[in-house]
């Protein structure tokens, strides 16, 4: 795959709104781990493969376990995510899948009782900045680079 455009360079004002938001994000009280879960569950969503591998590497050198990214797609399968990660992660499906019939109460509800108004208000903005970065990703064929 070939990248269509540098969207960077062609329209860098935006691009560093993107960038100043991540850092405002970078002050929020979501575990980085769970952070990096979102992006991860987000991207897999979406098909794309650009973020799936920074994030991937980024979780990696967090200590998330391989065990986890490897049921990632399945976590309501497994054991192995908390209540709260298992909460986070409905409402970023429900969120990026809003055609489905957009974020249902009972998810919401459950996040807020987890997280408190605070922290689901920064989970809801980790979640659609993932998103939007996906958006940029995909449609520009940002290409991974490999290890």
């Amino acid at each position: 795959m070939k990248a269509r455009m540098h969207i960077k360079s062609v329209e860098p004002r935006v691009y560093k709104a993107m960038l100043e938001a991540e850092k405002q994000m970078a002050t929020f009280n979501i575990d980085p781990k769970l952070n990096e879960l979102i992006k991860l569950r987000v991207s897999q969503l979406n098909g794309c493969g650009y973020c799936l591998n920074m994030h991937a590497r980024d979780a990696r050198k967090l200590g998330e376990t391989e065990q986890r990214l490897y049921t990632l797609s399945a976590w309501w399968e497994t054991p192995f995510f908390t209540e709260t990660e298992q909460a986070v992660l409905r409402l970023a499906e429900e969120l990026t899948q809003l055609t489905n019939r957009g974020v249902s109460d009972e998810v919401y509800t459950k996040a807020l009782d987890l997280l408190g108004e605070q922290t689901l208000a920064q989970v809801i903005f980790a979640i659609i900045t993932i998103n939007s970065w996906n958006r940029i990703a995909i449609s520009t064929h940002l290409v991974a680079d490999q290890d």
